[in-house]
């Protein structure tokens, strides 16, 4: 686990300065909303030979949806998809508070503080859950 003052730096850098920002054009893509707090997300997946070749996103919102996004793209881009998948479910365990931080999610471990806040769960999982529900369109 990340000392709490790491773990807000890398929230509060990801979340002011997003990275994997951007359409991919022509590839699959979901947009999610979180009508609770206003946060918006649109994931685009491109998967060529079984990997998650490119990932980026585009969207507005709170630190901790912006910077989940943003890690999420850094995380994942280039693995395997059964790799994507294991760190998808790895991730969305830690975030609902049902496993620990695991130090296979490297700098994603900082978002493991909102297990506590019930309310922002879901700023966390957005993108996560439009990511699935692209790479359902591209057939991953």
């Amino acid at each position: 686990m990340l000392p709490e003052t790491l773990a807000r730096q890398i929230i509060s850098d990801h979340g002011q300065h997003p990275r994997g920002q951007g359409e991919i054009a022509g590839a699959p893509h979901a947009a999610l909303d979180n009508p609770g707090c206003g946060d918006q997300v649109t994931v685009w997946a491109r998967v060529e030979g079984g990997r998650l070749a490119e990932l980026r996103f585009t969207g507005r919102g709170c630190a901790i949806s912006q910077a989940s996004a943003s890690l999420m793209t850094l995380a994942l881009t280039g693995k395997p998809l059964a790799e994507v998948r294991a760190l998808t479910t790895r991730y969305r365990a830690m975030v609902m508070g049902e496993a620990p931080p695991d130090p296979a999610l490297g700098d994603l471990v900082a978002l493991s503080g909102v297990s506590r806040l019930h309310a922002r769960r879901k700023c966390a999982l957005l993108a996560w859950q439009a990511l699935e529900a692209a790479l359902a369109d591209a057939g991953g």
